[in-house]
């Protein structure tokens, strides 16, 4: 007969098989490694470990690393690896950016930007104002398609001349008002509420208005001092900025150092503050800054040309815009000219393969009016984009998107989130097009010196992301059996200057991803 041992015995071993069979449950949950039911092959078992190995490695040890790869055709998880933990994606969001803009807008979508006027033309003189207005193209006036095969773009240079020929052909050399940059399309504030100060003044931070012009940048031009520490010299800006204060700090560095200089301002804001190094070993050295208010520059540039060409304008250039009362009209405007973007597929694409923040915020904004036409916000926008997808049944559990471009350094999503937008993708008409607007790595855009020379090159299409402490990759790839999956792999909080070993870490992440099998 059972002793009272033996009882209490076999309750202390069916607790703890219970107890077990619950972890081993939970595991999943709490991000540990494990693969999918789909795959349990030496491939998926070599990657799982270097992931562990990379998790494991000095780089990371105190941070994150992130790997969701799905099937494409049916959405199916192969790998996941803390695939479920909401992180900072740095720009690889744009490709969430950029894939909704391409299924609501389709490939074919233009901005298109109205040169106009209101009051009368008599005897050569205009009797009331010029006006841009903007349809919120962030490539207005870029140089980037100066060169393309079928859609040129005019570079603001040219853009001005075209505007003042049709000026000229619609019979005016005189005008009584003023040249007035339209930038009304948009009422808010110009950036994302959790971008970082220390981002608006540089080219990188440029916020989105409604007219956009040049990419919103402009260049500062230094003459190094003759010897470590001392100051350099602010020669220029290009274009001209006469109505914009810069306080100048910037000091010389050592040879080879490269651009240190941090430009801080903010939208409006004609006031800004050069700070920082610039390598002694340049004759010139020039960093980009952000257009305070591009709507105004972009009246600013096209008064000016009008003088310089003999058309008089009596007032003051002028702008109006978020916080800005429009300007008295005092007639039906009239149309003078039309000016078209370059078609969305080209905008895509140089916002994947060049990583243009401003390209992914008009995108973004673009996008949400058109699924929400009374929107107003950015965050509004992403409220769009982020309903867009879950009504197409992507679960989107974790997702804390703040902006288009992933400059914010709040919230973020899970490697899942993303491959499995970029699964369902695969489904819309659109795909296509998407899927060449995604640099290939070894080969083009920011991943071009990635992995070359490797199974990987030529094979992965992937938008890179990096702002402190972060770097991610995502995209496609095609499997060792012919099956096309997304992908996303993600570091966050690595050790500071080890680029190289995260480098090499992900080379060898992505050749052991290529190795797997999808059927």
């Amino acid at each position: 007969m059972p002793t009272s041992f033996t009882y209490w015995i076999l309750f202390r071993f069916i607790t703890l098989l219970i107890f077990c069979t619950s972890f081993l449950f939970i595991l999943p949950t709490i991000g540990y490694s494990r693969p999918s039911a789909l795959q349990d092959s030496t491939a998926t078992q070599r990657l799982l470990l270097q992931l562990d190995q990379f998790q494991n490695n000095p780089v990371a040890r105190f941070g994150t690393v992130s790997l969701s790869v799905r099937r494409v055709r049916d959405g199916q998880p192969v790998i996941e690896y803390k695939s479920r933990q909401t992180m900072s994606t740095a720009s690889t969001l744009k490709l969430v950016t950029t894939a909704t803009a391409m299924a609501v807008l389709g490939p074919t979508f233009s901005y298109t930007t109205v040169l106009e006027y209101d009051g009368t033309i008599r005897d050569s003189t205009l009797t009331g104002n010029i006006y841009i207005r903007g349809s919120g193209d962030p490539s207005l006036g870029t140089w980037r398609f100066t060169d393309g095969p079928t859609h040129r773009s005019p570079d603001t240079p040219t853009l001005l001349t075209i505007w003042v020929d049709a000026i000229r052909k619609a019979g005016i050399r005189r005008v009584q008002g003023s040249v007035i940059g339209d930038a009304s399309l948009y009422t808010n504030s110009p950036v994302p509420d959790t971008w970082p100060y220390s981002d608006l003044g540089n080219y990188y931070g440029a916020g989105l208005s409604g007219l956009n012009i040049n990419e919103n940048l402009y260049r500062v031009f230094f003459k190094p001092g003759n010897a470590v520490t001392a100051p350099a010299t602010f020669l220029r800006t290009d274009p001209a900025l006469p109505y914009v204060t810069l306080t100048n700090t910037v000091s010389t560095d050592a040879a080879g150092t490269g651009d240190q200089v941090n430009i801080y301002g903010a939208p409006f804001a004609n006031q800004q503050w050069l700070t920082g190094k610039v390598p002694l070993d340049s004759k010139e050295f020039s960093v980009k800054g952000s257009l305070p208010d591009p709507a105004f520059f972009a009246a600013y540039a096209l008064s000016g040309q009008l003088q310089q060409t003999g058309i008089s304008v009596a007032n003051q250039p002028a702008t109006y815009g978020p916080g800005q009362p429009a300007p008295k009209a005092s007639a039906k405007r009239v149309i003078i000219h039309k000016q078209y973007s370059p078609p969305l597929t080209e905008l895509a694409q140089q916002t994947n393969f060049q990583s243009i923040n401003l390209y992914a915020e008009g995108l973004l904004r673009t996008t949400g009016v058109r699924l929400v036409p009374s929107l107003r916000t950015t965050d509004e926008a992403v409220e769009a984009i982020e309903n867009f997808w879950r009504n197409k049944g992507v679960n989107l559990d974790g997702f804390e998107m703040h902006d288009g471009s992933g400059l914010s350094t709040v919230g973020g999503l899970t490697a899942d989130n993303m491959t499995g937008i970029l699964a369902r993708m695969s489904q819309e008409q659109a795909f296509p097009a998407f899927y060449e607007t995604i640099p290939v790595v070894g080969k083009s855009g920011t991943v071009r010196n990635l992995a070359r020379n490797s199974a990987a090159a030529g094979n992965v299409r992937a938008k890179s992301g990096s702002i402190e402490g972060v770097r991610a990759y995502a995209g496609y790839f095609t499997s060792a059996d012919g099956e096309l999956m997304a992908f996303s792999m993600m570091v966050n909080r690595f050790t500071p200057g080890q680029s190289r070993v995260l480098a090499s870490q992900f080379e060898r992440l992505m050749v052991a991803m290529v190795g797997l099998t999808g059927k």
